[in-house]
């Protein structure tokens, strides 16, 4: 009889807190703005629609080394400091080429923090010690970001996570890279056709994690590989065991171009195949294997009238827009992972290797107000069993799993997106380790964000989410969470 009126209680408080925050957001004014903006002296809207994904401009902008992409010099309102005098390219090379750095330093903030609010669950849950968490500004992540110009063929990238749920030790390097452009200049191949950059850097895929405009990551971007648990067979293991996730950063070096003013793409990377993913690079110590990535796409160009086919934005009635179009593409990334079981119970195995492969396509559709997507994957890795009896090994069929998302964006009003994402991974292994109550995981997020200012956004959506085991695993509930969330840059 009393928890019913403190649940109710409760409830208006978390109700009025978020009402709360909107108005004290909806009154504070915009008066900072990133570090392109502030070069530019340009709104974010000229290159993000819903930031950070990028619009058709800010994909020019960005292909073209961060530079505006006709008649740059005539809108910059930061001028460079040269780094020498711009005869010396004539006496290249008895002279250091000249270039030139951003005349104020290129530094960017942004800031993100969620409401995560939990159902009730079965009493069983509650029994069995598991309370879902109701958390205020979670992740609460601050992130630095420099990126910029060294010239007109150089640009340079850095993004930092300072702080992370709260706590710097969290934190750490996203990207942080150089990048030469336009190399295949000097072979006469079109502009921008052959690019290479080096450092670490979010993998070219079709969709960005890193820069994902959405509060929670796509599942099949963050899927590793685990070997079931068991075997069925006595004395024997699974030897799978791979944490290598494609949405994380990687080391490496990577060659790519925008041929066709960017309507066909491709790249090429060579990655250290190690990454921070659940924090286990630390257990990939003994990897000394390289991977390679290999992305193409293709995009269809569908605007009617040929002026704005041939801009780099479409024109409407109200202003600029990104150009109708479909985008397809494909995507193969290959390794070998090693395990070292020298120092284990089962030193006599030494280092195995186990090569593996994630493969897929994808799809993007615009047209006007709306943006439809989705991506589809496979992903295969070599499996082996032991007798730990007899100190054999063999080869066992391989781990695989397949899984990908789709969903769509719609612009109400320019400040105002409505989603809806659906996301599943299918994966028999994590079934037979007791990660889902079926073989497939799926996950429905519908979800509304709105530019308060263009810097500052305010996010909801809610995730319906797979069923989860509990009580022994004989039992299963779904963790479903209310998201909601505030994120602006400056």
């Amino acid at each position: 009889m009393i928890r019913k009126p403190i649940a109710i209680i409760v409830r208006a408080l978390i109700g009025l807190a978020a009402v709360v925050i909107v108005l004290i957001i909806f009154l504070l004014p915009a008066q900072a703005i990133p570090a392109f903006a502030r070069k530019y002296q340009t709104s974010c809207a000229t290159c993000h629609s819903n930031y950070p994904e990028l619009n058709d401009f800010g994909e020019a902008f960005k292909r073209n080394g961060f530079k505006f992409p006709k008649d740059d010099d005539s809108f910059v309102k930061e001028p460079p400091v040269l780094l020498g005098a711009p005869a010396y390219k004539k006496v290249f090379p008895k002279a250091i080429y000249p270039g030139e750095m951003p005349g104020n330093i290129p530094i960017a903030f942004r800031y993100s923090g969620n409401f995560n609010y939990n159902a009730s669950q079965p009493p069983a849950v509650a029994a069995a010690g598991f309370v879902p968490r109701t958390d205020l500004f979670a992740p609460n992540t601050f992130t630095i970001i420099a990126a910029g110009s060294f010239g007109q063929n150089i640009s340079f990238w850095i993004d930092d996570d300072i702080s992370a749920a709260g706590s710097g030790a969290n934190g750490g390097l996203g990207d942080g890279y150089l990048k030469f452009s336009d190399l295949g200049h000097y072979l006469g191949l079109p502009k921008n056709a052959l690019n290479v950059r080096f450092g670490q850097f979010e993998l070219d895929l079709p969709f960005s994690q890193a820069r994902s405009i959405y509060p929670s990551a796509y599942d099949a971007f963050s899927e590793p590989a685990m070997a079931p648990s068991t075997t069925g067979i006595p004395n024997s293991v699974l030897t799978t065991n791979n944490p290598f996730v494609l949405g994380t950063p990687q080391r490496g070096i990577e060659i790519g171009g925008y041929a066709n003013n960017g309507n066909f793409t491709w790249s090429a990377a060579f990655v250290d195949g190690t990454n921070s993913s659940y924090g286990l690079a630390s257990s990939l110590s003994t990897r000394n294997t390289k991977d390679v990535y290999l992305r193409v796409s293709q995009r269809f160009n569908l605007e009617r009238d040929p002026q704005s086919r041939n801009d780099v934005q479409a024109a409407g009635a109200s202003g600029p827009r990104d150009h109708t179009s479909i985008r397809v593409g494909g995507f193969y990334y290959h390794g070998t992972n090693e395990s070292n079981y020298g120092s284990s119970t089962y030193s006599f195995l030494g280092t195995i290797q186990e090569p593996f492969y994630r493969a897929g396509g994808d799809i993007r559709f615009k047209y006007r107000k709306m943006e439809l997507f989705g991506v589809g994957l496979v992903g295969h890795d070599n499996n082996h069993i032991v007798d730990t009896v007899a100190q054999t090994i063999a080869n066992a069929p391989a781990v695989t799993y397949t899984g990908g998302f789709a969903g769509s964006n719609f612009w109400i009003y320019p400040w105002m997106i409505a989603y809806m994402r659906y996301d599943f991974v299918n994966s028999p292994a994590d079934f037979a380790n007791g990660a889902s109550q079926y073989t497939t995981r799926n996950r429905y997020s519908p979800g509304i964000q709105l530019l308060v200012r263009a810097n500052i956004k305010l996010i909801g959506e809610y995730q319906y989410h797979w069923g989860v085991p509990y009580a022994g695993g004989t039992l299963f509930y779904r963790p479903s969470t209310f998201v909601s969330g505030i994120d602006f840059v400056f």
